[in-house]
C-alpha cells in the first residue's frame, strides 16, 4: 500500500509469537502519535453484550516513516495484549487520534472483558478526535456532520472508499482488500493531523523547536542544566523522571493529565520515546481525554426518550453512520449494478415539496405510500423499488448499512436550491423535453399522443373540470397514464417551463 508516494508497511498481528507482535510492541513504544480504529461485525437482534471487536487498527509514524498494524482480536490473543494496549492508550508520551472512537472503545473494552480482562478499557488520554479538530479548531465553513471520507477528499485529496465497511470481519483469512481498507482508515488520522499541525505553525499558533530555541524560550532548561547539583541528578535519574523533569521545563503539561495521577502519570513498564515540543504544544492546547462511565458500559436497553434501538434490531458502528451526509454512488440504478440507467428517488415527508421539482423535470420521485410511514416501511419501500431516499431528517442515516448506496440526506432548505443539490450530487442530466413530462400529482408518466379537446372532454367526465375558455384555443391536453389527471398547454404550463428552464440552466440546443 502506498501513501503519499511512500510504501506503507502492514502488518497482521494474530500471536504473540509471531516477527509482527515483536515490530508492533517495538513500532507503539517508538511512535510519540498513533492512529486508532476498529472493525467488526454487525448483528442482528437484541444482544445481551456489545458486537466484539475483530479488528483493532493502530497506525504508527517511526521516524517519518508509516507502519499500520492489524491486531487480529478474533482469536485467543487479546489477554496477552492488554496489558501492553492499556499502557499505550493511558501512556502521556503517545497521542492518541481517533474519529469519533468512543463507541469503537465501548465495543473494545467489552471484548477484552469478555475474554477475561475483567477491568478493559475506560480511558484514552492524551486523545484528539479528528471530527472536532476539523469542524472546531480548522473552522471549515462546511454544514452538517461530515464523514472521515469527505474530510480525507477534502484535506488529503485521497477518496476514501468505505464499500468494505459492511464486509464480514469475522472470516479468516482476511482478504488483501480488506486489510487495505482497514490500515487506510488508521492511517489516514496521522495524515490529516499533520494538515492540522502544519496549519498551526503557520498560523503562528505553535511553534517549532527551532523557533523555541533562538527565542531564548527554553532558557529555562539551560539554566538548569549550568546547575552542577541539578545536572547531576538528571543523569542519575531513570530515563522516565528525566523526561518529566525536561518536560517541566519547556512547557505546562496539561492540568486535566495531572488531575488523575493512576491513569495520566502511571509509571510503564516499558520505556516509550517523549513527545517532541511541537506535539507538547499541541496535547496542551487541543488534547482531551477519553473516558467511559459506567452507564457507557451497558448495551442500550433503557427506554428513555431518544434511545430507542432500530426496528431492524442491528447494532452498528453510529460514529459512521451518523457522519455519512455525503452521497457515496454508486447509485441503484447504475449499470453496473444492473440497474437501467433510469433515476428514481424516494422523498419522505419532509422534502414532499422537493419530489414534485423532481416530477416537474423529468425524474421518477416516489413518496411513502402512507402519510406517516413508519422507518421500516419506508426502507422496504426504497429497497424494493430500487430508490434512493431523499430526507433532511438526520436520524434516517443511521439506517444506511440496510439502504446501501440509497439514502441522501438533502443540506439546502429551499426547493429550487434543493432540486439543483440532487441535479449537481447525482449528475442527473436534465433538457427542455423532459420538463413536465410527469404528472406532479401521482408521478406517473404521461401518454405519448396528446388528446383532442373531444378526448379531453370524454377523458374527464365525471373526473375533472375543463375550463370553458378553452375550447376555442388550438391547445393539446395529455394525460396521467396511472391517475388519469388532465394537463394541458396553459399559462402556468409555459410559466413553469421557463421556471425549470432558468432554475437548472438549461440551454436550447
Amino acid at each position: 500500500m502506498e501513501s503519499d508516494g511512500k510504501v506503507v508497511d502492514i502488518n497482521l498481528v494474530s500471536s504473540i509469537d509471531s516477527p509482527e507482535f515483536g515490530r508492533f510492541k517495538w513500532a507503539v513504544t517508538h511512535s510519540s502519535i498513533i492512529g486508532l480504529d476498529a472493525e467488526w461485525k454487525p448483528v442482528r437482534g437484541h444482544q445481551p453484550t456489545f458486537p466484539p471487536v475483530l479488528l483493532l487498527q493502530i497506525a504508527c509514524r517511526v521516524s517519518d516513516k508509516s507502519v499500520v498494524f492489524l491486531i487480529d482480536l478474533s482469536g485467543t490473543l487479546p489477554p496477552s495484549i492488554y496489558d501492553l494496549l492499556r499502557d499505550v492508550f493511558l501512556s502521556p508520551n503517545i497521542l492518541k487520534l481517533g474519529f469519533r472512537f468512543k463507541q469503537d472503545l465501548l465495543y473494545l473494552s467489552s471484548t477484552f472483558r469478555c475474554h477475561g480482562c475483567h477491568s478493559g478499557f475506560h480511558r484514552v488520554e492524551p486523545f484528539l478526535d479528528i471530527a472536532t479538530i476539523y469542524h472546531k479548531q480548522m473552522r471549515r465553513k462546511t454544514k452538517g456532520t461530515k464523514s472521515l471520507s469527505f474530510i480525507c477528499q477534502e484535506l488529503l485529496g485521497i477518496s476514501l472508499s468505505k464499500e468494505l465497511q459492511c464486509s464480514d470481519w469475522s472470516l479468516r483469512p482476511l482478504t488483501q482488500d480488506q486489510m487495505t481498507y482497514a490500515a487506510l482508515d488508521a492511517l489516514c488520522l496521522i495524515h490529516i493531523f499533520d494538515v492540522f499541525q502544519q496549519r498551526l505553525l503557520k498560523q503562528g499558533a505553535i511553534q517549532s523547536p527551532t523557533e523555541v530555541d533562538s527565542s531564548g524560550q527554553n532558557s529555562g532548561l539551560k539554566q538548569i542544566l549550568r546547575e552542577p547539583n541539578n545536572s547531576t541528578r538528571i543523569l542519575r535519574t531513570t530515563f522516565c523522571e528525566a523526561v518529566q523533569m525536561v518536560r517541566a521545563t519547556i512547557i505546562e503539561y496539561p492540568q486535566r493529565l495531572h488531575a488523575e495521577p493512576e491513569a495520566s502519570l502511571k509509571k510503564s513498564s516499558w520505556d516509550t520515546i517523549p513527545m517532541d515540543y511541537t506535539l507538547l504544544q499541541i496535547v496542551r492546547l487541543y488534547g482531551d481525554k477519553l473516558i467511559l462511565t459506567e452507564s457507557d458500559g451497558k448495551p442500550g436497553t433503557s427506554k428513555k426518550k431518544g434511545k430507542r434501538k432500530s426496528s431492524t434490531g442491528f447494532m452498528y458502528k453510529e460514529k459512521r453512520v451518523d457522519a455519512i451526509d455525503e452521497w457515496q454512488g454508486p447509485p441503484p440504478w447504475d449499470y453496473s449494478l444492473g440497474g437501467d440507467g433510469c433515476p428514481k428517488f424516494l422523498c419522505d415527508v419532509m422534502v414532499e415539496g422537493l419530489a414534485k421539482h423532481l416530477r416537474c423535470v423529468g425524474i421518477d420521485a416516489a413518496v411513502p405510500y402512507s402519510r406517516k410511514p413508519e422507518t421500516r416501511e419506508l426502507i422496504d419501500q426504497a429497497i424494493k423499488e430500487k430508490r434512493v431516499v431523499l430526507t433532511r431528517d438526520a436520524k434516517l442515516l443511521r439506517h444506511e448499512y440496510l439502504l446501501r448506496n440509497q439514502i441522501y440526506r438533502v443540506k439546502s432548505l429551499l426547493k429550487n436550491d434543493q432540486l439543483i443539490e440532487v441535479i449537481e450530487t447525482f449528475e442527473l442530466k436534465i433538457c427542455e423535453d423532459q420538463l413536465m413530462s410527469r404528472c406532479t400529482k401521482c408521478n406517473g408518466r404521461f401518454i405519448q399522443k396528446p388528446l383532442s379537446i373531444e378526448e379531453a372532454l370524454e377523458a374527464a367526465k365525471g373526473f375533472q373540470v375543463i375550463p370553458n375558455c378553452l375550447f376555442d384555443r388550438n391547445i393539446e391536453f395529455w394525460q396521467c397514464t396511472d391517475c388519469n389527471q388532465l394537463y394541458w398547454e396553459g399559462t402556468q404550463y409555459h410559466n413553469a417551463v421557463q421556471k425549470f428552464i432558468d432554475v437548472c440552466k438549461i440551454t436550447s440546443a
